[in-house]
């Protein structure tokens, strides 16, 4: 635990640190507002002690900026006899508790001790209430996920839900997009099926007999009549992936049931009416495509009706935990073994990967560990993954203009980014991410690292 002291007397912040030291606390001192300020900005303190009167301010501003900046971290004002009308108003503010002068220093540490262990179950009802949410939103949709990305893609998939419109989910290969087609479809009013189909995996004749359906004769092997995926998803979704991957004489076909809402059985002149809902994905650029002519822009037009991207793994890792546990307890389930955990070690490992093959990748990672893995405990070896791999940089070129130094310096860079964004930009977690402590990564973080070459 680390507190910051901010009092403008030098004996009073020495005895605080040294009682707070016996206690077991590390402290940090400020004999003014501005010292203060700059530590605040730097770092994260598990609680600030502040007296009302500063030299150069007051502690209500430092109260202020605390909250602004670090609102989980209490504050507790420390104030002389007589102004404690002023300490009440602080905590109208957000002060945790006040003390008066003099003081007995055993008194001031229960009153820490008591922040403290407020702070610590104000976090673990957080992180309670988040995992339920996740758990709330899993049993849902399927979809396991609680950051701010992930929400923002719920809220639009609960929008378009009710409505017709044909929706266009686009993301890499890994994310989910069949898992966000599906929840679209469970979270609408439709009575009928969900009925997935994969537009690159059929030629062009048997994509035609599979959406559409065939007679009897219409071609060799057609002894009966078939219905199409069309038809078996009436009053239902019809879920298109990879639909770039269809012919252009596909398209055409695709656009006209679109339009008209009516199909025609291979080798049939009768048509049928469908009342299917559509949801196309890919993870190909339709837009470049089209401009290239190797995608109807008409086509374009009506499937992106509404679009949804689905976020990379990389770009929403506070979601990784919960994925990790849920396919943790599938896999425990599976081999009817105890509950499977992720060591420490294990879950800094996989955070500071990269995930080429997005979520896809790391349930077949977790998988291939507790497979490796013969305790309960999933450590770092078995997850066979080195960090950062899948997202190698260029290769510099060596010769005039390189410097190793620079280039270093760069290296250093790319991975404190990552370990910040992992971290949602806690310094302290991305410091243990990167194996250095505080102090190292501020000095990573001050140097001026110029642009690679």
């Amino acid at each position: 635990m680390n507190v910051l002291i901010v009092d403008d007397e030098p004996s009073l912040r020495e005895v605080l640190r040294l009682g707070l030291r016996r206690a077991g606390w590390d402290s940090a001192t400020a004999g003014d507002f501005e010292t203060a300020t700059r530590l605040l900005s730097d770092r994260e303190f598990d609680l600030v002690l502040t007296d009302l009167q500063l030299p150069d301010g007051d502690g209500i501003e430092v109260l202020r900026m605390t909250r602004e900046r670090w609102p989980e971290t209490p504050v507790i004002v420390i104030t002389a006899h007589g102004s404690a009308d002023t300490a009440v108003a602080a905590m109208k503010l957000g002060a945790h508790d006040y003390i008066t002068k003099p003081f007995d220093i055993d008194e001031l540490v229960i009153r820490i001790r008591q922040a403290l262990e407020g702070r610590e179950l104000r976090r673990e009802n957080r992180i309670l209430k988040t995992e339920a949410q996740g758990r709330d939103l899993s049993r849902a949709t399927g979809i396991i996920g609680t950051s701010p990305v992930m929400r923002a893609l719920l809220d639009r998939a609960r929008a378009v839900a009710p409505t017709l419109a044909t929706v266009l989910i686009h993301g890499e290969s890994g994310t989910g997009k069949e898992l966000i087609a599906r929840a679209i479809h469970s979270l609408s009013k439709r009575s009928g099926p969900f009925v997935p189909l994969n537009c690159g995996a059929l030629t062009e004749t048997l994509l035609e007999s599979e959406l559409f359906g065939h007679v009897r004769g219409a071609f060799t092997d057609a002894r009966s009549d078939k219905r199409g995926l069309f038809e078996e998803a009436e009053k239902g979704t019809l879920f298109l992936d990879e639909v770039a991957e269809m012919s252009p004489g596909m398209q055409v076909k695709l656009l006209r049931a679109l339009q008209e809402r009516r199909i025609r059985r291979v080798g049939s002149s009768e048509e049928r009416a469908v009342d299917v809902r559509v949801v196309a994905a890919t993870h190909r650029d339709l837009s470049a495509l089209v401009r290239e002519g190797h995608f109807r822009e008409d086509l374009y037009y009506r499937i992106n009706v509404i679009p949804i991207e689905v976020p990379p793994l990389r770009e929403r890792l506070e979601d990784l935990p919960l994925l990790a546990a849920a396919f943790l307890a599938r896999q425990a389930r599976a081999l009817g073994r105890a509950e499977l955990r992720l060591s420490p070690e294990a879950l800094a490992t996989l955070s500071a990967h990269s995930w080429p093959g997005n979520v896809r990748e790391l349930e077949n990672a977790l998988e291939r560990a507790v497979v490796l893995e013969g305790g309960d405990v999933i450590g770092p070896a078995a997850l066979d993954l080195v960090p950062g791999r899948g997202a190698a940089a260029p290769e510099p070129a060596l010769g005039p203009g390189f410097s190793l130094p620079d280039h270093l310096r760069t290296i250093e860079k790319q991975l404190v980014e990552r370990a910040l964004s992992a971290t949602g930009g806690h310094r302290r977690n991305a410091a243990q991410l990167l194996g250095v402590n505080e102090r190292a990564l501020r000095h990573l973080l001050s140097k001026d690292i110029p642009p690679e070459r």
